[in-house]
């Protein structure tokens, strides 16, 4: 047979060869480092005969396919740990995933004591080096198994596979576990590896099903790599929005008043307020014309719309309706309340486009599992807009969706950090969804049209679409990875027929418009979280809530302090006065601790010279100024809504 390599090269055998045996004949150094095989595109074990031409990859753990296998191992490793320290726990999965990999448990909360334990003892199971041996069952034996270990969660699984599957499982020494594999040869392969952390997590993802506790760890090749990755673990620690925005004073929560209910603090309600005056100011300039809808509505109202049907699930509803006369429900949403905006008069093909932009509260009623911080809440604040187009003004209005999405994340700095989605119907799952396949497939052509033209990359997705239209996400990754929506922009095609929303053509008649519902910036509170890990806390200076804080070396100083303070906020800018009878090493260091921008040192010279000795978080100490001089620099940095570079800065000094 003929074994073609990576690169182009061909090994000849004249029989049958373990892809192990290959990798030795190749060379001991790539056998030692072999992972796993990819024969012809599919990732395999190391032990698997080949017996035919293929294609053959030997995967090492600098290929992603060769270091998930290491950290698949990994996590059997780990359950056979707990099974030796629990026994009476039960399993139930243990993937690899991007960063690492879990293991899911019907078991009490680990602690971080417990953790500590089972390293130790995977440690044990480690050097004892068992070799991982696969074999195969049919599915009633392999049911019949599981039901003798105790498994309930295993015999799940299984009863969900064909009934003429054969089922594989994995051994290392008295342990065994379900699983497809692939798998190093040894658990002695194991090099370097950590947990990380414990949570609850819903089986199957679904949270009327039981809770289990998992358990996320990391594996690499290299003890150095794995060091690597705890201390950039410690940075995203240092940048969670959840830990740095409480410690920042931006925003806390409270238990009486209830999950995904956020209270803003001052000074993230000063954030949010300045960048909801800045898109509002922006949107008019764009030609959008604001409205101001209420909270909530009747059930008749997201019956119409489809929502009551489609979306009912995640609503706030107000009332039964067996026994109440009117039903209502808090909006998750504003569309439906702007066509009445629209219908209130009748409108001309000379109308549109019209472009309706609201800064709207909006309530959804996420799974408790579901809540952190700032990026999933039931109640959260929008900048939500309607586009009621003719069909000819469609693509070029998306365009402008578009344009408006892509100057709002290049003036917060993050536009390097987001991906684009095109979000499509499920085809094989129609009863989600309002519309014929036929315009379906149409919208989601010209949005794919719309996305080429520009150049932007994308990938696109099934069943990810709204349920009356295809959108594109603009998605961002929080620093533990998790990615969410940050914009969205969606074709809507079908909505004005269930409203009857019309416009008088050049001809008289009556003809349905096209709606694009969209954001320019998305929700607030997820934008300040994604900023406060983006930036871990020393924002822009146009966003910070205190962009300036005068100290005074001496109480001698405090009225020449107060006056600085006067002007600045003269010319809008947000600052305070540390009038502490503290050194002023110590208030230095406090300013610095507290992220402010720019801090301004006042003493005799300055007073008597009306001068300012500038240190800020971009350059140190920038010497001493005017104060004109200094306003008029920083108003310029503010209003262009400059991004300074940050540069290092001796925090001792």
């Amino acid at each position: 047979m003929k074994i073609t390599l990576k690169d182009g090269s061909v090994k000849e055998y004249e029989q049958a060869m373990s892809i192990y045996d290959i990798a030795v004949d190749i060379s001991e150094g790539l056998a030692r480092a072999a992972c796993a095989g990819e024969v012809n595109g599919e990732v395999v074990d190391l032990r698997t005969v080949v017996e035919n031409d293929c294609e053959l990859n030997i995967l090492t753990a600098n290929d992603p396919a060769g270091l998930a296998t290491i950290r698949h191992t990994a996590s059997h490793v780990l359950a056979e740990a707990v099974k030796r320290l629990f026994p009476n726990v039960k399993l139930a999965i243990g993937p690899s995933i991007d960063t690492g990999f879990y293991y899911d448990f019907e078991a009490e909360p680990f602690s971080r004591e417990d953790l500590d334990k089972l390293e130790a003892e995977m440690k044990k199971i480690i050097k004892e080096g068992a070799k991982l041996e696969k074999f195969t069952l049919p599915r009633e034996e392999a049911i019949k198994f599981m039901e003798e270990k105790g498994e309930p969660y295993k015999v799940e699984l299984i009863r969900d596979l064909p009934e003429d599957a054969e089922i594989s499982f994995y051994s290392q020494g008295d342990f065994v576990d379900l699983c497809a594999g692939p798998h190093l040869m040894s658990t002695k392969s194991i090099k370097a590896f950590k947990l990380i952390s414990s949570s609850g997590a819903y089986w199957r993802g679904k949270s009327e099903n039981a809770m289990l506790q998992r358990i996320y760890g990391t594996a690499f090749n290299k003890k150095d790599e794995l060091n690597a990755y705890l201390e950039h673990l410690e940075d995203i620690k240092k940048r969670d929005h959840n830990k740095l925005g409480r410690e920042m004073e931006l925003f806390t929560t409270v238990d009486v008043i209830g999950q995904g209910l956020p209270l803003l603090m001052p000074k993230g309600a000063k954030m949010i307020q300045t960048m909801q005056r800045w898109i509002e100011d922006e949107e008019e300039k764009r030609g959008y014309i604001r409205t101001k809808t209420p909270l909530m509505a009747k059930s008749d109202l997201y019956k119409i719309s489809g929502h009551w049907d489609h979306y009912k699930e995640g609503m706030f509803v107000l009332g039964d309706e067996e026994k109440d006369k009117e039903v209502f429900a808090l909006r998750p949403m504003t569309c439906p309340f702007q066509y009445y905006v629209y219908k209130a008069s009748q409108k001309s093909y000379r109308d549109l486009p019209l472009r309706y932009g609201e800064t709207s509260t909006l309530f959804r009623n996420e799974d408790s599992g579901e809540m952190h911080g700032l990026t999933r809440v039931r109640q959260f604040t929008i900048s939500e807009g309607h586009l009621i187009v003719r069909p000819d003004q469609m693509v070029e209005e998306f365009k402008g969706c578009l344009a408006l999405a892509k100057y709002c994340l290049d003036t917060l700095g993050v536009s390097e950090d987001v991906t684009y989605r095109l979000s499509k119907w499920d085809p094989n799952n129609k009863e989600k969804y309002v519309g014929t396949a036929e315009v379906w497939e149409e919208t989601q052509g010209h949005i794919r049209n719309i996305l080429n033209e520009l150049e932007i990359p994308f990938v696109e997705e099934e069943g990810e679409a709204a349920f009356y239209g295809p959108k594109v996400d603009i998605q961002a990754k929080n620093v533990y990875g998790k990615e969410d929506t940050m914009i969205t922009i969606q074709w809507d095609a079908v909505l004005a027929e269930q409203f009857d929303m019309y416009y008088v053509d050049q001809n008289g008649d009556k003809v349905r418009p096209y709606i694009i519902h969209r954001t320019a910036m998305g929700c607030y509170e997820r934008t300040l979280a994604w900023l406060i890990e983006k930036y871990a806390g020393k924002f822009p200076t146009w966003l910070c809530p205190e962009q300036v804080r005068v100290l005074p070396i001496s109480e001698k100083y405090a009225d020449y302090a107060k006056n600085v303070e006067a002007k600045l906020k003269e010319n809008g800018i947000l600052c305070t006065v540390d009038n502490r009878s503290e050194k002023i090493g110590y208030k230095i260091r406090e300013t610095r601790l507290a992220k402010v921008p720019y801090m301004l040192v006042v003493g005799q010279k300055e007073e008597e010279e009306n001068l300012v000795s500038v240190r800020s978080r971009f350059a140190g100490d920038e010497g001493q100024k005017t104060l004109d001089a200094f306003i008029d620099d920083i108003s310029r940095e503010i209003r262009t809504k400059e991004i300074r570079k940050e540069e290092v800065v001796e925090e001792n000094k």
